[in-house]
């Protein structure tokens, strides 16, 4: 099968592997972007995964405001204060400042959501589906389903990235792990609105 060289520079950029590996990787999954890349880590094959056993303790604190309605403050991390000042590294700061104003994530990453708020959902997903007359016995994989769904619109990393929805945020900061050469971290992160309540 014809492989898509854009998919096998995408694979390479975000890995930080070769191109013969990435597009190997791509024909052994049958052109499967994610197949190939969840292979590549399966076989300890990104850079990017290697990098982030590395401590990331440099970095800034970016902001963006946005119309001096919605205002951003967010902490990204990174190894090293030489690429701490890098323009590509400033501007990813930037973009995941501005995609918070414009997504409004409640939370960084999955492992953050707390237990109760992942039950709370749980449930009401579980009674709603009962009252649909669902089988019960498809009930728990229907609600895994929905759940990942559910807290993948309100998790900032795993959210699709404003200026390209094809990959998410966390896929994007990956991107600039390959790029730049270091562990990359979004470390933290506040937005206010303009008359919200907390």
């Amino acid at each position: 099968m014809a492989i898509d060289i854009a998919e096998v520079k995408r694979l390479k950029d975000l890995t930080g592997v070769g191109l013969t590996d990435a597009k190997k990787a791509l024909e052994e999954n049958e052109g499967d972007f994610d197949k190939a890349l969840d292979a590549m880590r399966k076989k300890g094959m990104t850079k990017a995964d290697k990098r982030g056993e590395r401590e990331a303790r440099a970095g800034v604190i970016g902001s963006y405001l946005h119309d001096n309605r919605i205002g951003v403050i967010v902490e990204v991390n990174c190894e090293t204060d030489f690429v701490a000042r890098n323009e590509i590294f400033t501007g990813l700061v930037k973009d995941v400042a501005m995609h918070i104003a414009a997504s409004a994530p409640q939370y960084l990453s999955s492992d953050e959501i707390p237990a109760e708020d992942r039950d709370k959902a749980a449930a009401e997903f579980t009674e709603k589906l009962k009252t649909e007359g669902k089988p019960e016995a498809m009930i728990a994989g229907i609600v895994e389903g929905q759940l990942k769904k559910y807290f993948a619109e309100r998790c900032l990393l795993d959210q699709p990235f404003i200026k390209n929805p094809d990959q998410t945020v966390g896929d994007y900061v990956k991107e600039h792990n390959a790029r730049l050469g270091e562990n990359i971290v979004v470390r933290r992160y506040s937005r206010m609105a303009l008359g919200e309540v907390a």
